[in-house]
């Protein structure tokens, strides 16, 4: 798909939009480019895209399966997938089940304090402000979704991390905090969309006790700790396993 002759919808940092012969059907692909810190930090990570593409889409058929509506259509190629188009809202969904990240840099919380409970943030879907985080009333005052909408997907949102964290536990993988984005269909349907990988999730290797060397995710280009391309490797494997155990039960 990618360098033929289909004009794409949308390029976003790590993935391109293609419409398909039905409009209310899009293929995602899956792209290599890494980037951090709102694109400031470029690079590539041999392989991610597929790796991405796989683990995204195992997660979304097993999150199907308990009741949690996706945009996941199938996953025709190793790098690309088939989704339901929606329209996205735009609003980052950030659950935090552990400190890390900005979270520590913002409040000064040790780096891997267990929170009290799942921590459930907006942040404005725009780079150009720096994703700002958003408060309920910054949240009503730009109408952004309703409130209807944000009951929602809070509660979408805490089921999903119920049902990943325990997923992840069986894979000896810790989730610290991952990163979600919704969409609403041509029916008005809240959907689950864009990805679940190690580029949208702070994943530690239970096994590893050292703070570099259980970082699974993103963090290990970030923080140029190395062997990112092994990390994402080690993920994926882990994740369709399990998801193999789960068929087979």
């Amino acid at each position: 798909m990618e360098g033929s002759m289909v004009e794409k919808l949308y390029e976003g940092k790590a993935k391109i939009l293609y419409p398909t012969e039905d409009e209310e059907i899009l293929l995602t692909y899956f792209k290599d480019d890494a980037t951090a810190f709102n694109a400031q930090k470029r690079g590539q990570i041999r392989g991610k895209g597929e790796i991405n593409c796989a683990i995204s889409a195992a997660l979304f058929e097993w999150l199907e399966s308990l009741g949690i509506p996706t945009h996941y259509i199938d996953r025709p190629e190793r790098d690309r997938m088939r989704v339901k188009a929606v329209k996205i809202l735009p609003i980052e969904v950030v659950v935090r089940n552990i400190a890390a990240g900005s979270l520590c840099k913002q409040t000064g919380l040790p780096e891997g304090k267990i929170l009290p409970y799942p921590l459930v943030e907006f942040y404005l879907k725009n780079d150009a402000l720096g994703d700002p985080l958003l408060t309920r009333d910054r949240l009503a005052i730009l109408e952004l979704a309703t409130p209807q909408q944000l009951e929602q997907i809070e509660a979408m949102a805490l089921k999903i991390n119920q049902h990943l964290r325990e997923f992840f536990e069986r894979c000896g993988i810790t989730l610290v905090d991952f990163k979600l984005e919704f969409g609403l269909d041509s029916g008005g349907q809240l959907l689950l969309a864009d990805e679940i990988s190690p580029d949208t999730c702070r994943l530690w290797d239970k096994a590893e006790t050292d703070p570099k060397a259980r970082v699974m995710d993103k963090d290990r280009f970030r923080r140029d700790l190395g062997e990112v391309e092994s990390a994402y490797q080690r993920v994926q494997q882990r994740v369709l396993e399990q998801i193999a155990q789960l068929r087979n039960q």
